[in-house]
């Protein structure tokens, strides 16, 4: 390749780059680029290093709208690859006997919202209703009193609706008490079960030693009068428990005749009131999964053994058993995901509100400008594999950026701001632009009329000169600790010869209160004004990071961070 096409190259995806990012790339950034779409470049790998010094030279000279116009011109194909929509395009493992379609759920407990660990197989679910059709079925599992929040029925719905799950119905377990004792009675008739009254440790010893309790051979007619004893409030809590007939001789102790049934005095229940007789999750799942006609489940490796106690139930009636696939488990780190630990620290005034960023719920992601899709497009690229693994953090936010970078708009936020008055500097009016690839979107003019508020972090013993970012550079002479500010041209080579920094600015009369919550803190300083108007949507704070405007009063702004 001649070396006029070789300057050529390295400037657009040079340009490319800059108009993308917002900023002039590296040289390493830019080489990597061209010699992955021109191999035949290695061999010139000099050459190669020396033109695209000269090419992002180049571009830093030029301003960002003067680099938004030229690379429309010279390619347009690669200023419209800037807004292709970023589908993702991970395809899950097929499922065996789908090929008509699925019936699956996602099947939450009503203790707290939902958070990141429960997106897992919502997501996964979700996507393979939608690969091969069929229904997709949210069913509360609130058979355990204990571990019920009232208030946490709506906030299920309201996370599921967030998360933009396909769901075509909704049932609720406590609502379905009378089908689970219909479906035990017709268990105990078929010998499937009986009611054992042994106490809790000499069934233990027995089963132990893989020796049947006396309760065992009972009659269907007595195991049916204790049932029906217990129906009507006969026993209290600890007295007596329903157990299904399985393999006393199993290695595992836990698989021999275990409770299906059983009795609890208290707490009472939001939804049912005083009903004592509560089925344990082993029966009421395999009970509705038959009866909601679900094919395929979806869940967690922690599930296995319950996948095999589940068969001795379809086994007993008969049933059709779906295609179960477990994955393997997903280490979350950084947020709090245990409901009693949120509930305790909610309480104590620890975290906010469920929503605090603190925590790992969906409607705390929701608040930090985590979209969605992003959530379900980093659990798709998880996938179902039976490995465990550690969640990243940062393949979620990298999800994110794919869908909120082509459209968040720009701003300078100035955090713990330091007055400068620029003697020299002219009065001029900065024009920057709104999204650096968006022409359309136009630009934001910030007028300079001799006073700048300037990161406080950037003005430190020894810089002797920044560059406001879209206006000047700015000399800084030290007399002791004191800076004074003087107007230092326009030259963006002589900032680069002095090492400066590009930095964010506002003019001193156009400055608004602003306060940025990250996971390690607040942090004050003031935005452009113009953010007044982005409520609710995600911004890029230019050198800080993608933030959320939270909320804007008469005391300022207040924006969560979400990540870089």
């Amino acid at each position: 390749m001649a070396g006029d096409e070789i300057k050529s190259a390295l400037f657009l995806c040079a340009l490319q780059n800059a108009v993308k990012h917002g900023g002039v790339p590296q040289a390493g950034a830019v080489m990597g680029m061209v010699m992955g779409a021109h191999p035949e470049m290695r061999k010139q790998a000099k050459e190669v290093a020396a033109a695209a010094k000269e090419a992002i030279a180049d571009v830093a000279a030029l301003s960002p709208e003067e680099r938004v116009t030229k690379l429309q011109s010279l390619s347009p194909e690669m200023f419209a690859a800037l807004h292709e929509k970023h589908e993702h395009k991970k395809v899950l493992p097929e499922l065996e006997g789908a090929e008509h379609g699925v019936v699956m759920r996602f099947a939450p407990n009503p203790s707290g919202p939902l958070h990141i660990g429960h997106a897992r197989a919502a997501a996964l679910n979700d996507a393979y209703v939608k690969q091969y059709g069929g229904r997709y079925i949210l069913r509360i599992e609130d058979t355990d009193p204990k571990r019920v929040d009232p208030e946490a029925y709506e906030m299920v719905k309201e996370d599921i609706k967030w998360l933009g799950l396909g769901i075509t119905e909704t049932v609720t377990q406590s609502e379905r008490f009378p089908l689970y004792y219909d479906l035990c009675k017709q268990l105990i008739e078929r010998g499937g079960a009986y009611v054992c009254t042994c106490e809790n440790e000499h069934f233990k010893a027995l089963k132990d030693k893989k020796m049947a309790c006396p309760c065992r051979d009972q009659s269907v007619e007595t195991a049916l009068s204790l049932w029906e004893k217990m129906l009507d409030g006969g026993f209290k809590e600890g007295e007596v428990s329903v157990r299904v007939k399985t393999d006393l001789l199993h290695p595992d102790p836990a698989m021999r005749d275990y409770p299906i049934f059983r009795i609890l005095d208290a707490p009472r229940h939001p939804k049912v009131g005083d009903a004592r007789v509560y089925p344990l999750m082993n029966f009421s799942v395999v009970a509705d999964d038959h009866l909601l006609g679900v094919t395929h489940v979806i869940r967690g490796k922690d599930h296995i053994a319950n996948t095999r106690r589940q068969r001795y139930i379809y086994d007993h009636f008969g049933w059709k058993v779906p295609v179960y696939r477990h994955y393997g488990r997903m280490g979350i780190e950084g947020v709090v995901l245990s409901t009693s630990q949120m509930h305790l620290g909610i309480n104590e005034g620890k975290y906010t509100c469920w929503d605090d960023i603190h925590l790992g719920t969906l409607r705390a992601l929701a608040r930090r400008g985590i979209s969605p899709d992003a959530v379900k497009n980093a659990m798709i690229a998880i996938g179902i594999g039976d490995v465990d693994i550690s969640f990243s953090w940062d393949n979620l936010y990298a999800e994110n950026k794919k869908l909120i970078d082509p459209v968040a708009n720009r701003y300078f936020f100035v955090p713990d701001p330091v007055t400068a008055s620029v003697e020299g500097a002219p009065r001029r009016m900065a024009h920057a632009m709104l999204h650096p690839g968006d022409a359309s979107k136009g630009n934001r003019e910030l007028p300079f009329e001799g006073t700048a508020l300037l990161p406080k972090s950037e003005i430190v013993p020894g810089a002797a000169m920044v560059r406001l970012k879209d206006l000047f550079n700015v000399k800084i002479a030290w007399d002791g600790e004191t800076p004074s500010f003087s107007y230092g041209g326009d030259s963006l080579a002589d900032a680069r010869a002095a090492k400066a920094h590009i930095i964010q600015w506002l003019p001193a009369e156009q400055a608004l209160p602003c306060t940025l919550l990250t996971m390690d803190g607040e942090k004050k300083g003031v935005c452009e004004p113009a953010v007044a108007k982005e409520p609710g949507k995600v911004v890029q704070f230019e050198r800080i990071g993608f933030v959320r405007i939270d909320t804007v009063n008469e005391s300022g702004v207040l924006a969560y961070f979400t990540h870089t």
